[in-house]
């Protein structure tokens, strides 16, 4: 099991590298320097730091949504559903960023509110991540670095992957952990279901909460939604949640593969999965002109007919 997440996870920072390099620089994707924003509602976790991290957490924003990196103290952010609306389902949202950066408003912040306007709390997961370099510059510079590696391995169908830095993913599990049992211990503040909460994480989100759905003993799922994550095979576990799984055929990050949705298939646990025409990767909520668009209507509708809509 160990070895099978540690390939889905070399797969997700390869994604965010391809990402990085081609489609953002090629499209104007200048990473701009930014002040850290209010984040109004935050709470610390307490979790601790992160190993060998001198520098500071910091801001960028491209293709114009904010994102965050050299993040060493977790957070967690709730967005509650209005009272009048809100039926007790509850989902932790985990934004992806190949465990370097997270993708704070395209796949953390807009679908937080999303939920909350269909009645379910959100509560968006800052999670720590591995160490970057201290200048912005120099992290684009690492970045195409990194790329170009990652280039010349994929070219190279024999070659074998190598260790992804920074594979251990205790600190981010143990984030989560943290973010659950602060949700547990403020459930009826929060009007939450514990019955009823799920996780949703967005490419390296994704394989977070696929992590958390393999290995921790301490958070109870009801549902998972990994969105563009890895697809290889895992071990599903006999108490594993139901899942909802979307991903787009122009995702590099996807080749065909269907093991994720056949391992829980053979597990005879319930399994939802959307494969889009378009879409490419992290395109959050959606992108104009593009099939994935209608995913997060699709998601609603598989939570509504397992009965996680009703109060």
């Amino acid at each position: 099991m160990q070895r099978q997440l540690s390939i889905v996870l070399k797969l997700l920072v390869l994604s965010f590298i391809w990402l990085n390099s081609t489609a953002s620089f090629a499209q104007d994707g200048k990473m701009y320097p930014i002040e850290a924003p209010e984040e109004k509602g935050a709470i610390p976790l307490g979790t601790g730091g992160v190993k060998d991290q001198p520098a500071e957490e910091s801001w960028f924003r491209q293709w114009g949504d904010p994102m965050a990196r050299n993040i060493s103290k977790a957070t967690l952010t709730p967005f509650l559903a209005d009272p009048k609306k809100a039926n007790g389902t509850s989902v932790i949202v985990a934004p992806g960023g190949g465990f370097m950066w997270l993708s704070m408003g395209n796949e953390g912040w807009e679908v937080a509110e999303a939920l909350a306007a269909r009645g379910i709390n959100a509560f968006v997961l800052k999670y720590r991540l591995q160490p970057t370099a201290g200048t912005l510059d120099a992290f684009e510079t690492q970045m195409k670095q990194r790329f170009a590696e990652a280039e010349n391995m994929s070219s190279d169908k024999k070659a074998e992957r190598p260790r992804r830095p920074g594979g251990d993913l205790s600190d981010q599990l143990a984030d989560v952990e943290a973010a659950y049992a602060l949700i547990k211990s403020r459930a009826d503040e929060w009007n939450v279901d514990m019955k009823k909460i799920g996780m949703m994480g967005f490419s390296a989100g994704a394989g977070l909460t696929m992590a958390t759905t393999l290995q921790s003993k301490k958070v109870d799922l009801a549902f998972i939604a990994p969105i563009y994550g890895g697809m290889n095979a895992v071990d599903v576990p006999k108490d594993a949640p139901p899942m909802f799984a979307a991903i787009a055929v122009d995702d590099f990050l996807f080749h065909g593969e269907f093991g994720l949705i056949k391992s829980w298939y053979d597990a005879k646990i319930p399994v939802e999965f959307h494969l889009y025409q378009n879409g490419g990767h992290g395109f959050g909520l959606g992108n104009p002109d593009r099939t994935s668009n209608k995913w997060f209507d699709a998601f609603m509708h598989w939570l509504d007919v397992n009965g996680f809509l009703k109060p």
